[in-house]
């Protein structure tokens, strides 16, 4: 016997099954623009936002997915689905053109004029919370789940990665002196972009064991020679974006950075950006590598630490 959830204000309602699942006439989600977003037909998802992509893999639903945006690169098989572009330079038409009955995107996605549109198209559009933190991503995991009336399967994976995130304080545990860290995003004209506080690399570079070389402010912003030799960094960390990456011996060259133990111990660490900074299911993971490469003397330990995020099953 099927159950029908109603959590939107909704009248008379029946259930149906589609891809396994017992769907209610409809669910409520609350939503990053602090709005209710009723969801009637999660039949048809166009994602936006890597994390999100992988989540919705990870519960089961890329039957779902008519359209994801080109940060969604994990799974390999999100690749083949229609890409409707960077998810800050969506274009609506790109969007409805896919005839989505729900727009899953992450928050801090637009442009502004493309969300307006989206939302006066009368298509429901749920905008993800960004939070960078443990609770952050594991509300990321409930929130999506509900979108799709599947808080079971939701329940599921966050039960894995909560284990994942448990793991990883044992692991941090044995750090004894945290190195610090700069995440510089771009080094072009010889102006290092880097990460400060409330952002993705600063909570990974935590959750790695590590302390982040910027603390003065928020966001990503640039910064001139002398805060970067102020900040006295151990090691720059930054993400692989092809020809825009940071380039190792770049850095080692580099006025400012030559004064700093980064280029005395050629300390530079590169990893792949979603993998990195997605906070998704796979983010524990991502910040146990991050710690191997930070502290090579935890490896043995590390090789003691098992994703659960990776081998659960919860599609279903």
């Amino acid at each position: 016997m099927k159950v029908c959830r109603t959590l939107a204000v909704s009248a008379a309602a029946g259930c149906f099954l589609l891809g396994g699942v017992a769907l209610a006439a409809g669910v409520t989600v609350h939503d990053a623009r602090n709005r209710d977003v009723a969801i009637a037909d999660p039949a048809r998802i166009v994602s936006i936002g890597g994390a999100i992509t992988e989540i919705l893999y990870a519960l089961g639903f890329e039957d779902r997915l008519v359209g994801v945006d080109s940060t969604s690169l994990y799974p390999a098989a999100a690749r083949e689905k229609p890409d409707v572009g960077y998810m800050r330079q969506l274009s609506a038409e790109g969007v409805l053109g896919l005839n989505p009955s729900l727009v899953l995107a992450a928050q801090g996605s637009g442009p502004k004029e493309t969300i307006d549109v989206l939302e006066a198209a009368k298509v429901p559009l749920v905008l993800v919370p960004e939070t960078f933190s443990e609770a952050g991503l594991l509300d990321k995991i409930r929130l999506v789940g509900h979108a799709m009336d599947a808080d079971k399967r939701a329940e599921c994976l966050t039960a894995a990665v909560s284990d994942d995130l448990a793991q990883l304080r044992e692991l941090r545990a044995k750090v004894t002196k945290p190195v610090r860290v700069m995440f510089v995003m771009s080094l072009l004209n010889g102006r290092a972009m880097a990460a400060g506080k409330n952002t993705a690399a600063n909570e990974i570079i935590a959750l790695a064991g590590g302390v982040n070389a910027i603390d003065s402010y928020e966001g990503y912003k640039i910064i001139n020679d002398e805060a970067i030799v102020a900040a006295k960094p151990d090691v720059v960390l930054s993400i692989q974006r092809g020809k825009d990456s940071v380039v190792e011996e770049t850095v080692y060259l580099h006025p400012a950075f030559a004064l700093t133990p980064v280029a005395a111990n050629k300390a530079f660490i590169s990893m792949e950006g979603l993998y990195l900074l997605g906070f998704g299911p796979r983010t524990a993971a991502a910040a146990r590598d991050l710690s191997i490469k930070l502290y090579p003397a935890l490896a043995p330990q590390a090789e003691k630490f098992k994703p659960a995020a990776l081998t659960a099953d919860c599609r279903k």
